[in-house]
C-alpha cells in the first residue's frame, strides 16, 4: 500500500517545470536524459527516455533537430510532451497533437504552459479519485476502474484526434495525408 500512497502523494505533487524555469541554456544529450527524468513521473528505468529515443523522435519530425548536439528549451518542452502522451497515443496522433498545440500556437512557451495546466488537471483528478480507493482488498477491482478510465478517456481522446484530423484536412486539401506535409 506504501507504493500507492507514494504513487498518489507524487500525483498530488510532482509537475514539469514550467517554461520559464526550463533551463536557458543549451543541454547535451546526456544533459537532457537526466533532466527529463524529473519532468515525468516514473517509478522504474523500464521507460527512462533514452538516446536512441530521441534521435528517432527527431527523425521522425515530432522533436525539432538539436542546434548542433546541443538542446534547447523548446526541445524539453517537446520531449516532456513526449514522454507523457507515448504510453497513451501513437506518434501520429502526437504528432498531430504537437502540431496544433506546440506549433501552430506561433508560440511554444504557450502551448506548453496549456499542455501542463492540462495535465495538472488531470493528475490532480486521478489523485482524487484515488483518495477513497486504497484498500488491500479491492486492488483488482481499483486496478480495473483506472483501467477503464483509461480506455474512456483514450476513446474519447482518439474521436477528438480524428475530428482534428478531418478539420485540417477540410482547412489543407490534401496536405498532411502521411504525416510528413507541414503547414
Amino acid at each position: 500500500m506504501h507504493d500507492l500512497n507514494e504513487l498518489r502523494q507524487r500525483l498530488q505533487t510532482q509537475r514539469p517545470v514550467p517554461w520559464d524555469q526550463l533551463p536557458d541554456f543549451a543541454l547535451y544529450m546526456d544533459q537532457v536524459l537526466s533532466y527529463m527524468d524529473r519532468q515525468v513521473i516514473r517509478f522504474g528505468d523500464d521507460d527512462a527516455l533514452t538516446a536512441a529515443m530521441v534521435n528517432n523522435y527527431t527523425k521522425s519530425g515530432l522533436v525539432p533537430r538539436a542546434e548542433g548536439k546541443k538542446y534547447n528549451r523548446e526541445h524539453l518542452a517537446y520531449l516532456t510532451a513526449i514522454c507523457i502522451l507515448k504510453r497513451v497515443m501513437s506518434a501520429r496522433d502526437m504528432d498531430l497533437l504537437l502540431q496544433e498545440e506546440l506549433r501552430d500556437r506561433g508560440r511554444i512557451d504557450e502551448g506548453y504552459t496549456a499542455f501542463c495546466a492540462s495535465l495538472d488537471s488531470a493528475l490532480n483528478l486521478t489523485a482524487d479519485e484515488m483518495a477513497d480507493r486504497t484498500g488491500e482488498e479491492s486492488l483488482a477491482d481499483d486496478a480495473i476502474h483506472f483501467a477503464l478510465l483509461s480506455y474512456a478517456a483514450g476513446v474519447a481522446s482518439s474521436r477528438y484526434v480524428a475530428a482534428l484530423r478531418e478539420k485540417r484536412e477540410q482547412e489543407n486539401p490534401g496536405k498532411g495525408k502521411k504525416g510528413k506535409e507541414r503547414d
